[in-house]
């Protein structure tokens, strides 16, 4: 089925200013859209105010508006421009929001303007949590025992049937805003006083807490004659009652057996086709850690920030996809670009892996607390990518660009705490710090099974914390002057695991440039390999690459520059307050001008999967 011919005009509306839990992987999503859509002939048409995005550079689309993103400004554009199609997907919770208002208004039927991919049905059932709950009853899928109220009686009433603790949500908001969970009463009347006062439709959820269960997210993508895939799972190393966007999370899932990895892949096709959703839409379950038992939690019926880490995880642009879905397309008829060879209803393979780390800025804030649970806090995020888990969680540790060398190795710069009894607060009641605490824990003598207990992170992951500690360990019994056979093979071991040559100088007692000759000297070189969506089954294409040392050879055949003009452009990393999504502009900008002055190769490095 080729494009739906009726479509000339397209209007997108974009997420505004950027916001603690809607950032840069809106501009993202938006801009691959636009270049999605305009690759068809198809009028493109933006309204967003954020003069620091890609977006809203003119060569991306026909015509951008930079007025704010509320119902009277929009309508004010569609009454102007008269486009035939809206796209509500792109930008975030802000389109969303406002693509609801102006239905309910009658604004895009009495202007006769059709809402593609999220549909608006998809987003009332996803946002309002009473016919959420219907939904996924319809769909077959067990969700936690729950109701909606719309007062704060109404809600006290359902408490006392479901019995604390209790999480309260709220439609339609951002990050998590407004949720909290509840243990007693005077903590629920707090927090849903609060939730109502920032719900769009005066309305809470108030749910059974299963705080401690495993937070799996999925991928989905479907089309209009319904095929489906799921491009992504995604494992949170934090359990549930801790927002994902404040989460650890690793792709692809490292603790799921075949079953329940298929029985959750099974739940989410049921979830996206009972929305109707077409494009791409993110499903959060709760699994049970000992049993099958799963709920569903929350279903974002848009391209969210788990979207973008797992186009970057997978090399499958699913915001380009979304957008060619939903002018009509369907997935068979979509090339895979990194193989020229798959269709875009292949599921991805991913032979290596990803770790996402949150990045905060608390510390610039007097008075904050610096507790993390089911409201975002954090402003930024990273990526570390490597064969395993060690690898990938250490290079995103030295992302975060907070002076830690890696997960391990920071005693002299993060001072450890004074008793066992402060560890265990810690792990009971994490902080920004809790990925960086859990090392120390276990050095400082508390058991795998006791972290596990109290923190309820997954035993595979603190296996893997211990390892590295344990190589630690041995690097600090190493001198230069060891013999020369042991030092490589540790030296060798260690850059496998990510350890850096500064990691490994701070336990030998050296400089980093002593290690890095010594390297050099017995051969221990990093490899490139590509990012090719299917684990090298096909021969790929990609200009996706990352460095490993778990490897013999590169990916790529790397010639003499035969007179050839290249340029590397150094990305601005992780977004903090002060460096933000203006940074990705520019360096953008930079890469697109070099290319028209006739650079021949232009070398992007950054870490920031929100880019």
């Amino acid at each position: 089925m080729p494009r739906d011919p009726s479509i000339k005009k397209i209007l997108l509306i974009g997420s505004g200013a950027i916001r603690i839990g809607q950032a840069g992987e809106f501009d993202y999503s938006g801009s691959q859209a636009l270049k999605a859509i305009r690759e068809e002939g198809i009028e493109t048409i933006l309204i967003n105010p954020n003069i620091a995005t890609i977006q809203t550079d003119p060569n991306l689309c026909d015509k951008v508006y930079l007025l704010p993103i509320t119902p009277e400004y929009v309508e004010q554009v569609i009454a102007k421009e008269r486009p035939d199609t809206v796209l509500l997907g792109f930008g975030g919770q802000t389109s969303i929001n406002v693509g609801i208002l102006l239905e309910k208004a009658g604004i895009f039927a009495k202007y006769g303007v059709q809402p593609r991919g999220s549909s608006i049905h998809a987003i009332e059932a996803t946002e309002d949590r009473e016919l959420f709950r219907r939904e996924m009853i319809q769909a077959g899928v067990h969700i936690c025992k729950s109701a909606a109220a719309n007062t704060l009686g109404g809600a006290l009433k359902i408490v006392e049937e479901i019995g604390y603790p209790v999480i309260i949500r709220v439609g339609y908001t951002l990050g998590g805003q407004g949720s909290g969970v509840a243990h007693t009463e005077n903590e629920f009347v707090e927090i849903v006083e609060r939730a109502l006062a920032q719900s769009l439709n005066s309305q809470v959820l108030v749910e059974e807490f299963i705080g401690g269960w495993k937070e799996i997210e999925y991928e989905v993508v479907r089309d209009h004659a319904d095929n489906c895939i799921t491009v992504c799972n995604m494992e949170n190393v934090d359990p549930v009652g801790i927002h994902t966007g404040e989460s650890v999370v690793i792709a692809p899932s490292m603790t799921l057996t075949d079953d329940e990895y298929q029985m959750l892949r099974s739940a989410s096709i049921r979830v996206i086709r009972q929305l109707g959703m077409i494009g791409e839409c993110n499903i959060q379950f709760a699994l049970h850690p000992t049993s099958l038992e799963f709920r569903a939690i929350e279903v974002n019926p848009r391209l969210s920030r788990s979207s973008a880490l797992a186009s970057k995880a997978t090399g499958y642009p699913l915001a380009y996809i979304a957008a060619k879905l939903s002018i009509g397309y369907l997935l068979p008829e979509l090339m895979n670009k990194v193989t020229n060879i798959t269709t875009a209803c292949f599921e991805p393979a991913l032979d290596y892996v990803v770790v996402k780390i949150p990045r905060w800025d608390l510390q610039k804030f007097q008075r904050v607390s610096r507790r993390i649970g089911p409201q975002m806090k954090s402003v930024g995020e990273v990526m570390g990518i490597g064969r395993t888990f060690e690898e990938a969680s250490q290079k995103a540790c030295r992302m975060l660009d907070i002076g830690m060398r890696g997960l391990v190795c920071n005693d002299d710069l993060l001072p450890p705490l004074k008793n066992l009894e402060d560890y265990r607060e810690e792990m009971r009641c994490p902080t920004d710090l809790r990925y960086f605490r859990i090392p120390q824990a276990i050095q400082a003598g508390l058991s795998i099974d006791e972290i596990y207990t109290l923190s309820m992170v997954d035993k595979y992951f603190l296996y893997k914390i211990q390892h590295l500690i344990a190589l630690e360990d041995q690097l600090k019994s190493l001198r230069v002057t060891s013999p020369n056979d042991e030092k490589q093979y540790w030296i060798q071991e260690a850059k496998k695991y990510g350890f850096s040559d500064g990691q490994i100088a701070y336990c030998m007692k050296t400089d980093h440039l002593v290690i890095r000759h010594l390297r050099r000297r017995f051969n221990i070189v990093p490899v490139v390999k590509q990012i090719d969506t299917l684990a090298a089954e096909w021969p790929a294409e990609t200009n996706y690459l990352y460095i490993t040392y778990n490897g013999s050879q590169d990916d790529l055949e790397f010639k003499s520059s035969n007179g050839k003009k290249k340029i590397v452009v150094l990305g601005s990393g992780v977004y903090r307050i002060g460096s933000s999504v203006e940074f990705d502009w520019g360096c953008v900008n930079m890469a697109l001008s070099l290319k028209k002055k006739g650079v021949d190769e232009v070398i992007m490095i950054n870490y920031n999967p929100e880019t």
